[in-house]
């Protein structure tokens, strides 16, 4: 089964199989979403520790190298790469959309020159690129982030980064809404849950992006 034919939801279940644009380098993008020092800390709590178990080996066996190795391919080919983290402006958060002042998981508090909000040292960015910081889910909404993209003559973004069905989606979305070809790495992304993962990418796949496997991306593109 290849990423024409894999997360097929109901809507698509029948769709012929799609076709990718033209992934000109110098019109395509890497984004790297959210891929911070926060969500690799361990809980205190022995039980919360386990749950979120599956995740981080997730992140540093699956996601970590993944799209590491995806950052050195892309700098050597010439390929953009991007990152987006999301921070607040002011100590007290109030910059902050709705959604992240909400009482819960999602009421994150990191401002600007946190420990927790900075990008992990794997992953950090290099001399020259673009950083963006956003105080909303999606790096589209958030930022300026499409004005910059349309500067720059970019047409395809390349999206990685967590968490799958929050910041990623909430990004995916955006970027399709403004008429951007998406495609989605789901071996350089995570959710909380590997069912949170899977069924978000079912849910996107076809109409919001197009869902592959790095190695797969590389070799349409001939650097494999």
């Amino acid at each position: 089964m290849t990423w024409k034919t894999r997360h097929r939801s109901f809507y698509y279940a029948k769709a012929p199989a799609p076709e990718l644009p033209p992934l000109i380098p110098e019109e395509t993008a890497l984004l790297c979403i959210d891929v911070q020092n926060y969500g690799m800390v361990l809980a205190d709590d022995p039980d919360e520790r386990a749950r979120w178990a599956p995740f981080q080996q997730r992140m540093r066996e699956t996601l970590i190298p993944n799209l590491r190795a995806l950052q050195q391919r892309f700098r050597a080919a010439g390929i953009d790469v991007i990152h987006a983290r999301i921070a607040c402006l002011l100590e007290d958060g109030r910059d902050r959309s709705l959604s992240q002042r909400l009482p819960g998981w999602n009421n994150l508090l990191m401002p600007l020159d946190t420990e927790a909000s900075q990008i992990v040292p794997e992953l950090a960015p290099e001399p020259g690129e673009i950083v963006v910081t956003k105080t909303t889910d999606s790096a589209l909404t958030g930022t300026n982030l499409r004005l910059v993209l349309n500067n720059m003559g970019i047409r395809n973004v390349i999206v990685t980064g967590v968490y799958t069905d929050q910041c990623v989606s909430s990004t995916v979305r955006s970027l399709a809404d403004e008429s951007f070809h998406v495609i989605l790495l789901e071996d350089c992304c995570a959710a909380g849950s590997d069912s949170l993962h899977q069924h978000e990418l079912e849910i996107l796949n076809m109409i919001y992006c197009q869902v592959m496997r790095s190695d797969e991306l590389l070799e349409e593109m001939g650097l494999g």
